[in-house]
Parts: C-alpha cells; structure tokens; sequence
C-alpha cells in the first residue's frame, strides 16, 4: 500500500523502506486488524495510527512537511517522489517542491487533501521492451475512503462523488457521514429523498419536481377512476421514493388499494421509510409468496401500502390491476405488453414517456426503432410525438385483444403522458387498430392530412394534400410519417370529471391546463367555458359508459342494456352522442410561422375570434402558446391571417404622432393610426392628413408596387 512512517522517510531510497514497512506490516497484521477495525475517528499526521491512511493524505502542509523533516541542515528526499524523479535537496527547495507540486495539486475532502503521489504505488504499463518505465513514473491520487488510486484529478472528484451519492459510508482510511436526507413536501406528502435525487442515473431516488404537473393530472384521473367502483387497485410501477403511490393513499384513502413496486432494493427501502414518514402501514412483499407485515405508526391514518421488489413485467404477469401508471426512465414500449395482459376492463392504464429526443424528433433513428415511425421535425411536433405514443399503445392493447380509448394526452417540455380506458374484446380491438393511419406532410407549407383508408394503392397521393405545392414546386414535396394515431386525444366528458377532481383536492397548478384542455377538446375559445356541458350537468359518457358526476345518489356506473331504464338511457346516449360526434381537429397552426412578412398579425385571442366568426371551430391548444387548433385549411387560415393583419411602417412611425409616456389614450389611437394609414396607403396620391404628420407618397407607391 506503499505506506511509510515518519522516521522511515528519512532513507534515501525509498523502495527499499517501503519494501519494509510492507514485511512488518504482514507480521503483525493480526494484532493490527481488530485495532484498525474498532477504530472510526478521521486519522491525521500526528495521530496514534499513521499506517491507517496512505501518507499522501494529509489535514495540514505541516503534516505534510514533518514527513521530511525539514528540520536538519541536510539534504533530504521527498516523501512522495522516488529519486528518479525528484534528488534529495536542501530543506528550502523541498518545502517549496511540497507546496507547489503536492499539496497544490490535490482534491480536497471533508477537511483533507488527497495530494498527487509518484510513488511506485500504481503498476505502470510496460514499455516496448517489456520492462517497467521509471523514468516516467505514474502520476495517482489515493481514495481517502477505497484505498483505490486514480490517475486524473477530475477522475479523482467524481470517483469521491460517487462514493457520497451512494452512501457509501464504510470507508478503510475515515468514516465518512452518510448524506443526510431531506424531506420534500408535495400535496400534503412528505417524501425523504438523498441529496443527489435529481440525477437519476446515479441516484436511488430520483424525485423530480418539475414532474409535479404530471403528478397531479394521474392523481386526478385515478380520482375519477375512484368514483366509478370502490375499492380499485393501482400500481405504481416505478415506485422511485413513493411519492405518487403515497399521494394516492393518503387522499382517497378507502377508496384505493395502493401497490409501489420497484426492482431497486435501496429504492424499496426508501419508499418503506417514507410510509412510515406519513403514518402509513406497510405490507411488505418482496417476492411472489413472501409477505411479511411491516407496520408502521399507522395511528392516525390505518390505510395500508403494499411494497414490492420485483420487475415491472412480472408483476404486471402475476396480477391483475384496475389502474396502472408506467413511469420509466426513458420508453415505456417495453412494459406495454405486460400492462394490458391483466388489466381489468374498464380499467386505466396511463404511462409517461420521457425519452422527448427520439419522440420530439431529434434521433429519428430511435423513434424508428422503439416505435416504428417515421418522423421529421415539424411545427406540430408536439402533438406528433403524443400520437406516436398512443399508437404504440394501441398496437400493445391490440395484441392482448383490447381496444382503447384516449382519455387524455400532454405534450409538455419534458414529458408525453397518455391516459387510455382499456376494453376487453377483439371487435373493439380492431376499431382501435383501424384508426392507426399514416400522415401526409407537405414540407413547403406544412399542410397535412391523414393517409385514407384502405389497401389499395392510389395513383397520386399528392392529390389527398389540400395544398397545390407539387404543382407549383418541382421534386417531392411531400413526405409520410408514421404510422399515427388519427383518432381523439381527449375525451370531454372524462376532462370536466379531472378538473371538478383538482378543485375538489386543491390542486391549483393542474387547474390551469385541464381548463385549456376542456376547450381544446371541445375546440371552443375559453371565453364559452363552462364546467357542466349543455343537457349533461349529470351525466357523462365514454365508452358506452354513463357516470354520474354530481348530485346523485345512485350506483357510480351502469353499461347500457343492463340496467333498469334501457330505453331512457338510449336516449341519452344519442344526445349526447349528437352533441359530442364532431371531434376536435387533427393537428394545429403556429401563428408566427404562417405570419406575412412586412405585416403586423393581430392579438391571438383576436385572430381566434375571427375564425370562429367565418365560420371554422377554433380553440387554443396546450402543445404550443402560439398554436391554433382549427378545421379550417391553410389556405382559409392565411387568408383570415392577411385580412386582419395591418402593414408595418417603418417611416410612417418614425414620422407620426408622439405619443407621451402618461398618454391612457395611446393604446386607442395605435388601431385608428393604423387604419387611417392603411386608408392612405389605398390613395398615396390624395393628401387627406392635415394636422397630422406627413408621410411620403414615394414608400407608399412603393409598397403598392409590391402588393
């Protein structure tokens, strides 16, 4: 271990001594062992048992210096550099070769300083000739908790940072504290998490706080699950810390009978802990069969967990769950099979994807081998990536003969979360695998259109495209992906339920979205929100479902033809399925990217009601701010773009009115400058603008030529 003592650093050559010490080191390493075990504390220079640490590893430069004992008037080598390397000099030159060199270049550690070693402690690759270079000695770093020696500093800093983030506490030289935990507050649950756990790779429990949205919008579609049948059971999947599973116990309660399952056992033995942390029992089951009863102080909440260690397929094999919430780190194409082979009718499956490079389309190669599609980068991307998932998931249901319907579906910056309803039988499978269709995308002025159905091919598929750009530009112009999902991405009737859910719990930052998700589902402006639709304050459908959402008092769900009352509830069904037949548009807009150059665009909200106004459903959509989801074509859409837009005039503002900063009026008189210029720029000749200022005729004769 190339540990030396002090007074045998006095020696000019130093492989002989460490040869040495390392024979008396054997002799009485019996008698050393249970002193070097029982003893815990930091080990300095002067303490008892310097052979405990390697003497590169130091608190102070003095410990460092008595090493070579500067003292004497005589010529003395240093303690960490062979003679090769560095002759034995005068106390002056050693002491500045030890401060510059040494404990200059080192990595500092809870007090102490690993300093660089040249040694022969590290084996050196041989040379040509086969012999060991002393010449160039290697340069190290010896572990203050491994005894392990690294060459590189930075290799040396992470090597230390994870040692810490592990919690390896354990150590041969020192006995490192443990990193103390923290707890984290989340929606009345409190979770206890490593100081790293924001970096998943490197952590056993990784909480992700931005993920809070997605949180609270699967809490909200268990809670609507909950209401329909009582008790249901839930499985996290990927339990991490627990956070979601606990969220779910501790506000529904009776109503719910959680399962956190993780294959980590260090994540298993958080999630125990964190049980116990908000008063919760813990049944514990590590494998099939073995289930020991780890209570906890349950006194004042008796709901009890389940903890599991196992794969997410196997468990999802073994048993059989009303809802399922996948959230892996990455795709979750591989659990998909396993999720819809037990998974109870009418049950939710919901799973969150965050692999954004391959879905948002920046490794096409990947999307193409997780999921099967082709994609390129384009302004819908958002809304593309939401429907490559789903059509994974359909394709998974399918096998399993199970149909699905779309619940809900979030495409935000770091992560895609689908919410499906599963129905069991191979009629319903096959309605869903119909609506997996290829997408046809013009890269000239990004028009779209979904693929027609059928087999046969056709002549010229250009001619489904509602643009004339193949006409008009030479090459293909045109390019398909998938294959997609072209059905709904919302179910309205499911969304209102979430939303009456996030005000009932007090979930303020999910209100926000389902509100933008109801009208994008509806596809109305927000303006003619409203939380009951028109003729179903009481009821809703899905699926041939009907649930009663407020002021009853009968059963949670009824499956026509079933029940009493099959003729009234028929009626129902057509209404609302009259009201709700139209779904909303495929796809969306971006208004800056349709913009006409040279001309100011009018207010969103604005340019929205302008479209409904000619006629075209139009909402707003949460996959983008700037996007607008409507069924009118491009064309129409840039058209009422340019109808509404006023042109920019640069020297007409340069030269107009000024308008001081107190002014309340300005924002008034901006729209009637802006006309009473587009009404000049009609007539460039007449001059109509007395009293105000004078602009040219020659810019305007000059914009006019370009129109």
């Amino acid at each position: 271990d190339g540990v030396v003592a002090s007074e045998k650093a006095k020696s000019n050559n130093l492989d002989v001594k460490i040869s040495k010490s390392e024979l008396e080191t054997e002799e009485k390493g019996t008698e050393e062992e249970p002193t070097r075990e029982s003893d815990s504390n930091i080990l300095d220079g002067s303490s008892d048992y310097p052979r405990d640490k390697h003497i590169s590893i130091q608190r102070h430069l003095a410990d460092l210096e008595k090493l070579a004992d500067l003292r004497e008037d005589k010529r003395k080598p240093c303690p960490l550099c062979p003679e090769e390397k560095f002759r034995a000099c005068y106390g002056h030159k050693l002491r500045r070769h030890l401060q510059n060199l040494h404990w200059k270049v080192s990595v500092e550690f809870k007090g102490y300083r690993m300093c660089i070693c040249h040694l022969p402690c590290r084996p050196v690759k041989p040379n040509l000739v086969g012999d060991q270079t002393l010449s160039k000695m290697g340069a190290h770093y010896h572990c203050i908790i491994c005894s392990a020696t690294i060459t590189r500093r930075t290799d040396m800093i992470g090597h230390i940072n994870r040692h810490v983030n592990k919690g390896e506490t354990e150590s041969r030289f020192i006995t490192v504290r443990a990193p103390t935990s923290e707890v984290v507050k989340e929606s009345a649950t409190d979770v206890q998490v490593l100081p790293n756990h924001s970096t998943p790779q490197k952590t056993d429990s990784y909480f992700n706080p931005r993920m809070k949205l997605n949180r609270q919008l699967i809490f909200c579609a268990l809670a609507v699950l909950a209401e329909e049948r009582k008790p249901i059971e839930c499985l996290d999947a990927f339990g991490a810390t627990g956070i979601m599973g606990l969220q779910w116990a501790k506000h529904l309660r009776s109503s719910v009978k959680v399962t956190i399952n993780d294959c980590n056992e260090k994540s298993v033995t958080i999630i125990k802990e964190n049980c116990h942390l908000n008063k919760m029992k813990v049944k514990l089951n590590i494998k099939e069969g073995e289930n020991d009863g780890t209570v906890g102080d349950g006194e004042e909440n008796t709901d009890t967990i389940e903890v599991t260690k196992m794969d997410a397929n196997v468990i999802m094999h073994l048993r059989s769950f009303d809802f399922i919430h996948l959230d892996p780190f990455g795709t979750s194409v591989n659990y998909l099979d396993s999720a819809f082979r037990n998974v109870r009718n009418l049950g939710i499956v919901s799973l969150t994807s965050t692999d954004i490079s391959s879905l948002y389309a920046k490794a096409q190669h990947v999307a193409l081998r997780h999921y099967g599609c082709n994609i390129v980068r384009t302004e819908y991307y958002r809304e593309l990536a939401a429907r490559i998932v789903i059509a994974a998931v359909t394709r998974a249901a399918a096998r399993c003969n199970k149909g699905i319907e779309v619940l809900l579906a979030v495409a935000l910056e770091h992560f895609v979360l689908v919410v499906v309803r599963v129905l069991r039988g191979p009629s319903t499978a096959d309605n869903s695998a119909k609506k997996i269709r290829y997408l046809i995308h013009c890269q000239w002025c990004e028009e779209r259109i979904f693929q027609k159905e059928g087999n046969m091919v056709e002549e010229n598929p250009y001619q489904q495209l509602p643009c004339d750009c193949h006409g008009s530009m030479p090459g293909r112009t045109a390019v398909l992906l998938g294959p997609l999902w072209s059905g709904s991405l919302f179910n309205t009737g499911f969304l209102r339920r979430m939303l009456l859910a996030a005000v009932q719990y007090g979930l303020d930052e999910a209100q926000p979205l389902l509100k933008t998700l109801v009208c994008e589902a509806d596809c109305t402006i927000l303006k003619h929100f409203s939380t009951h639709g028109p003729g179903d304050e009481n009821k809703q459908e899905e699926c041939g479902v009907y649930i009663k959402t407020s002021n009853t008092s009968a059963e949670s769900y009824m499956v026509p033809g079933k029940r009493k009352g099959e003729e009234v509830m028929r009626g129902v069904a057509k209404r609302q399925k009259a009201e709700h037949s139209a779904e909303h548009p495929a796809f969306y807009y971006n208004v800056h990217r349709h913009s006409i150059r040279g001309m100011n665009m009018p207010k969103l909200n604005k340019f929205l009601n302008y479209l409904s106004e000619a006629g075209y459903r139009v909402s707003r959509t949460h996959f983008d701010p700037m996007g607008v989801r409507t069924n009118a074509p491009l064309a129409q859409f840039k058209t009422v773009l340019m109808k509404y837009s006023t042109p920019t005039y640069t020297v007409g503002q340069a030269e107009g009115p000024v308008h001081l900063p107190g002014n309340d009026h300005g924002a008034e008189e901006a729209p009637a400058a802006a006309d009473a210029k587009e009404e000049y720029a009609e007539c460039p000749g007449d001059d109509k603008s007395e009293g105000t200022a004078t602009v040219s005729t020659e810019p305007h004769l000059a914009h006019c030529a370009a129109d």
